[in-house]
């Protein structure tokens, strides 16, 4: 019924003028709401419905039982698994799942203060469950309320893989006793998990590990963190099956953001907070010195775009140390030139001549040529730009400092408040797109990773942030082969395997009125070589378009909203 009214209203917003349509948009609360009734009804942006959701993931197990089936599970080591369960709330269901499999309650214990079973060992922290133990001994962290099968034990008992840290995805366990709501992981993901602890349950790890980092953290989520934090260069392994299913605990969420944030304040230098609004910790990385920024905005005539993007990072920008270079690459508006010979008397703004051909990629590498000397982040800008959150730039410098990071991007919205970019995601239309397109401003999207910071492959350079230091190490944009489109994808990639990760910061809230000045690429010309620089691209990085670290196996490539495979893609 209520897919059926949905129908009904955008066959009528079909018939409405696109001037009045246009002006519609412009009400932020008006779109936004139709955004969000569109995608409960199942038809935002091709996002299924709940049946249709059941319905595929229901597929989903059916395929992974077969191909579960099919395996054999041979413990060539000859392992066993201790398995530390956290927490006391719905014991009885963990305990329940493991006397199934036959564990021995030797081989149990609980990190609680209170078990309520003496049958059961009981430790009041990991270190005590753990400091009796061998170091060799494969520990399973669940947390209490979790249900593990003989198939998924036996996964984890015969992984070989050689990982410090290894986890997998969870599903939940429903009212009606139904598998819903499947968590598909990206892989390893530090950012992501110091934002939301996507990693709080299903974790094997060696006791070794445990002892040699003194870790004192409460929840499973907080142990990841501490891990990584105290040990950056463990190996974490991803195995993208769901082996856990959960009872729902909302409580266990908070205590883990918490723990995360005790372990963020402990031993790093970062600040953390907690947003209760959207429910996922905020790391602020410390600017101490105030590096000096290089904006770089390539433009040809287009005044009042540039006007608003200027004017929007001089008045709003709380981060002060920057300055703008606009390369002005042909104008020959008389009102944009006027405009541009007034702006080159302000202090923090240079403006540079680029002549010839639109070439995105020699433009800004023209631009980093001529940035100050003494600047040391290098930041990319489209020239519809315009700032929302004052504390753009602060967020964003914050992460580029960082020695284990390299680009950083922004999330940007379109005029009407809709997401443009969260990030890039490898494979979408067997290429690059953008996670989350088009969904509204304030949607928590998948799993919380629309309003979370975390690491992408790949930011778009309509507002990019690096260490002007890595640009040059890999030669800047590609400007042989990428002119236009791709090119911030090729550029990300090139940094990440200068072995540092890339970071779509969340908290910097820009607009980016798209294609605006340029247009959209329908002439045959500009099809051509769309299509030459795609090929490229797949030929350059397809070992990335076929497996994106940031993104789930099994999630969708054909839309760019995180919605499960369809059973065509699982088949194929």
């Amino acid at each position: 019924m209520k897919k059926l009214a949905m129908l009904t209203v955008k066959g009528a917003v079909g018939l409405v003028p696109m001037a009045v349509r246009n002006k519609l948009k412009s009400n932020h609360r008006l779109t936004e709401f139709y955004s969000r009734s569109l995608q409960r009804s199942g038809l935002f942006y091709g996002f299924p419905s709940e049946k249709k959701r059941m319905a595929l993931y229901s597929a989903y197990l059916k395929q992974q039982a077969q191909y579960f089936q099919e395996m054999a599970f041979v413990d060539k080591n000859g392992h066993e698994i201790y398995v530390l369960i956290f927490g006391a709330k719905s014991l009885s269901l963990t305990l329940d799942s493991l006397n199934r499999l036959g564990v021995n309650h030797e081989r149990i214990c609980v990190v609680a203060e209170n078990s309520g079973d003496e049958s059961i060992r009981r430790a009041s922290t990991i270190s005590e469950a753990v400091d009796n133990l061998s170091e060799s001994t494969r520990l399973l962290l669940l947390n209490s309320g979790d249900a593990i099968s003989k198939v998924s034990f036996d996964v984890f008992l015969t992984c070989d893989s050689g990982a410090d840290v290894v986890y997998c995805d969870t599903d939940k366990i429903d009212a009606k006793d139904r598998k819903v709501s499947p968590h598909f992981l990206p892989d390893w993901n530090p950012d992501l998990q110091l934002s939301t602890g996507y990693i709080f349950t299903g974790v094997m790890c060696n006791a070794a590990l445990v002892k040699r980092s003194g870790v004192r953290s409460s929840t499973i989520a907080g142990i990841v963190s501490e891990l990584w934090i105290k040990l950056p260069h463990s190996s974490v392994e991803h195995i993208p099956y769901t082996l856990i299913h959960r009872s729902p605990n909302k409580k266990i969420t908070l205590e883990a953001l918490a723990d995360i944030r005790t372990v963020v304040k402990s031993f790093t230098s970062a600040t953390p907070s907690y947003n209760e609004e959207l429910a996922v910790n905020t790391i602020q990385w410390p600017v101490e010195s105030e590096p000096l920024v290089s904006l770089i905005i390539p433009t040809k005539n287009g005044k009042a775009l540039v006007k608003a993007c200027i004017e929007s990072i001089l008045e709003k920008t709380v981060y002060q140390n920057y300055e703008i270079l606009l390369i002005d690459n042909g104008s020959d508006e008389k009102e944009s030139l006027d405009y541009f010979a007034k702006l080159e008397k302000h202090s923090k703004i240079r403006v540079l001549r680029y002549p010839g051909a639109f070439n995105y990629s020699a433009i800004n590498n023209f631009g980093v040529q001529h940035a100050c000397k003494t600047s040391s982040i290098i930041g990319l800008i489209n020239n519809d730009i315009e700032v929302i959150n004052p504390y753009w730039l602060t967020s964003m410098v914050g992460h580029a400092v960082r020695d284990d990071i390299g680009c950083v991007g922004a999330k940007l919205l379109y005029s009407d408040g809709r997401i443009q970019h969260a990030g890039v995601v490898l494979g979408y239309g067997g290429g690059a797109g953008h996670a989350h397109k088009y969904f509204p401003r304030y949607h928590p999207g998948y799993i919380k990773r629309l309003i979370a910071t975390q690491n992408y492959s790949a930011v778009t350079a309509a507002c990019l942030l690096v260490k002007k230091s890595l640009f040059v190490d890999v030669n800047g944009l590609n400007e042989q082969d990428l002119t236009v489109a791709f090119n911030d994808v090729d550029f990300c990639l090139r940094v990440k395997e200068t072995g540092v990760r890339n970071v779509y910061c969340a908290e910097a809230e820009l607009y980016h009125h798209e294609s605006v000045s340029r247009g959209l690429d329908h002439a045959p010309e500009k099809a051509a070589r769309f299509n030459r620089e795609l090929e490229f691209l797949k030929q350059q990085w397809g070992e990335y378009i076929q497996h994106d670290p940031a993104y789930s196996p099994n999630l969708t490539l054909m839309r760019e909203n995180f919605s499960i495979k369809s059973k065509e893609e699982l088949s194929g």
